[in-house]
């Protein structure tokens, strides 16, 4: 099955952080399967910020150094394995991108207002008319920019999500 993306804004980050907890709560409870789910704030700057669920440099440091530490052992040298291996592993994960591009959600949230907030989501699978009541708490309180869901989920959740 092929993932659906959804980018949904809000006016403020703090709705933007509930809504990504509200939806691993809901995948918690089978009711989605999530390949990704990001949110972008910008910063004092203006420059976007995404805030990823999980760490790639922060989980190939950890795996790095595991691995780093255990060659090192064998040849007599674990601290220098350690720190070799921590090297490496966050550098690995610095460069992996799975889920959505970052560019694009850059791309997408430049144009998001002072203190407004995108999330997006990345979709496998999931139990549509039990999600949307799910969702009922954020009835009129953003907006969606852009799916790649069928056009009748797409105006559901817009009439849910955008309700005056």
């Amino acid at each position: 099955m092929m993932s659906k993306l959804v980018a949904i804004s809000f006016k403020d980050d703090a709705t933007a952080f509930a809504l990504r907890s509200d939806l691993a709560a809901m995948q918690a409870d089978y009711l989605l399967a999530l390949d990704d789910i990001v949110v972008v704030t910008k910063d004092e700057k203006g420059k976007p910020k995404l805030h990823q669920p999980v760490s790639l440099t922060g989980a190939g440091a950890l795996s790095g150094g595991w691995w780093g530490t255990l060659i090192g052992f064998l040849f007599l040298a674990p601290l220098a394995g350690l720190v070799i291996g921590a090297g490496t592993g966050a550098l690995a994960g610095k460069l992996t991108d799975i889920g959505i591009d970052d560019r694009f959600m850059r791309d997408v949230a430049a144009s998001l207002e002072k203190d407004e907030a995108m999330v997006f989501v990345l979709v496998r699978d999931v139990t549509i008319d039990k999600v949307m009541d799910g969702l009922s708490a954020y009835r009129g309180k953003g907006r969606i920019h852009t799916t790649s869901l069928s056009r009748r989920v797409e105006d559901e959740l817009r009439k849910l999500i955008e309700a005056a």
